[in-house]
């Protein structure tokens, strides 16, 4: 849905939010849609949502099958042209390689983007089916051990704002839902310099996370390790990986320095 929370600039150009929109409508739960759906989903009239879905199809981005639309390959360009603009291949990548190399498992970076954490970097060696953290996913902050470490980074205004806009939804049976747990658990992880998380996500996950700061001590983005629930414990990867864990997140944040576009990008 086309958001208005935030101020909106005179050239803001209305048409290409709805389009914006459209591609971002689709997803796991909605790989194809009808026009009605689409419309819906995002808040706009059928006539509007037409013209912008045509638009995208004449583009490349959408193609249309029957009376539903799906999204075409040429949509990975736009994630593909981040990537490499903002050398994710150099910086981040080799990092989590070699996290992965070291424990197995899996590692990824990611960012705070509204109430949600975007991975920009991810290496897995796991196979088993569950919450995908691949490159360019999007997930509740307050459920994911990166999200967890982002939010302890805010400042207090910032927390408060968070929490008091956001509706925690019960992704498992061990998700923490009460706003006033989840701050109990933020503080925790301000305090420590970092954060686990034990199936809050996805039954089967059990993660570490720690920040990457810039040069002034402010949090930009985080670094993870995870593993299978069951098969390690918070405080094995603590004990195992933080170490590890907390140097690459330091070279990364000195990697960063090299590169402006990447340091813009990670530094908002």
């Amino acid at each position: 849905m086309i958001s208005g929370d935030t101020e909106r600039p005179a050239e803001f150009v209305e048409a290409l939010a709805k389009g914006i929109a459209i591609l971002e409508c689709f997803d796991v739960s909605h790989p194809e849609m009808t026009l009605s759906e689409v419309a819906k989903r995002v808040g706009l009239s059928p006539a509007a949502a037409r013209r912008s879905l045509l638009t995208l199809q004449a583009l490349g981005y959408v193609q249309q099958t029957g009376k539903r639309f799906h999204l075409r390959p040429k949509i990975m360009t736009l994630g593909s042209s981040f990537y490499f603009s903002a050398r994710i291949e150099e910086v981040l990548q080799p990092d989590l390689r070699e996290l992965v190399e070291k424990f197995g498992d899996a590692s990824s970076a990611g960012t705070l983007d509204g109430e949600d954490v975007i991975y920009v970097a991810h290496v897995s060696v796991q196979r088993a089916r569950r919450a995908a953290a691949v490159m360019g996913a999007r997930y509740p902050a307050y459920a994911t051990s990166l999200g967890r470490v982002l939010l302890a980074g805010l400042t207090d205004d910032g927390l408060d704002r968070y929490l008091d806009k956001v509706r925690p939804k019960a992704l498992t049976s061990r998700t923490i839902t009460d706003t006033d747990a989840l701050r109990r658990e933020i503080l925790v992880v301000r305090e420590t310099g970092y954060a686990t998380t034990v199936d809050q996500l996805d039954y089967g996950i059990t993660a570490l996370a720690v920040p990457i700061r810039n040069m002034e001590g402010r949090t930009i983005a985080a670094l993870n390790t995870s593993g299978y629930t069951g098969m390690v414990t918070p405080e094995a990867l603590v004990a195992e990986r933080l170490p590890a864990l907390r140097q690459a997140a330091s070279h990364i944040a000195h990697a960063i320095t090299r590169y402006p576009v990447l340091q813009s990008i990670i530094g908002t």
